[in-house]
């Protein structure tokens, strides 16, 4: 039982808890996950079972794909709806030509700082324990690339929009900035992973499906390793 597993990870857990409850019903001796996703957010998470955890790096490169939803106004301590609202303000004269124009500017290699509430480290020491603590530290900024945004709709305060990014790259941390691009401020308020390098939302599949389903659905190793096709990628043995 060597190989990966395309996951369509459910809201209200972390990325640990899904490897973690994939493995007991798997029995497996390792399973890791190829890229966080925030306990609000769903979608792709592949995870890496077995032997195939030796190969993770080879398995996480490619763009990442998302739909978000940011809402503009407020913002917040976590950058995401999950925090305190820090300072509100109003948007009323902010228009959809504003909101693409600002969202259009991020397209390319850009610098993002991480939020405090983040799984960076600074001295050896996780982002997020530090903010529990009440405190703000400097941050090094982190070169990550937005490969394409398209507005997929504005109903005020509400935006969503889909993103193509680079490995890295910080959803909650581009709606905080678009939020005071806009002299308005805003917070992500949805997030879901439709793609995950060549890993799509169109095979994902649940991590409560029984133990047989999972096992089924299971890429091999040496498939992954030998190249993987668009079909097999896209195509789950079991429905969600």
């Amino acid at each position: 039982m060597n190989g990966l597993l395309v996951i369509d990870k459910p809201a209200g857990c972390t990325s640990s808890d899904v490897c973690l409850s994939v493995k007991r019903k798997l029995g497996a001796g390792k399973v890791g996950h190829l890229g966080t996703l925030d306990p609000m957010a769903t979608g792709v998470l592949p995870l890496v079972i077995n032997r195939a955890t030796r190969y993770a790096d080879q398995f996480c490169g490619g763009s990442k794909e998302y739909c978000a939803t940011m809402k503009l106004g407020e913002e917040t301590d976590t950058y995401d709806r999950e925090g305190r609202v820090v300072s509100a303000s109003g948007y009323g004269s902010v228009n959809e030509g504003d909101i693409e124009k600002v969202l259009k500017g991020f397209i390319g290699k850009i610098k993002q700082i991480p939020p405090m509430f983040s799984a960076v480290k600074k001295d050896g020491v996780p982002l997020y324990k530090l903010a529990r603590r009440g405190m703000v530290v400097d941050r090094a900024p982190k070169d990550v690339e937005v490969y394409s945004v398209d507005v997929i709709s504005v109903d005020m305060p509400y935006v969503s929009f889909r993103v193509s990014c680079s490995r890295g790259t910080y959803l909650r941390t581009l709606c905080y900035d678009a939020g005071r691009m806009l002299c308005c401020g805003a917070h992500l308020t949805g997030l879901r992973r439709t793609k995950s390098g060549r890993f799509t939302d169109a095979g994902a599949i649940s991590p409560h499906l029984p133990r047989e389903s999972l096992f089924k659905n299971i890429i091999p190793l040496e498939v992954l390793l030998g190249g993987l096709t668009a079909e097999v990628i896209q195509i789950p043995v079991f429905s969600k």
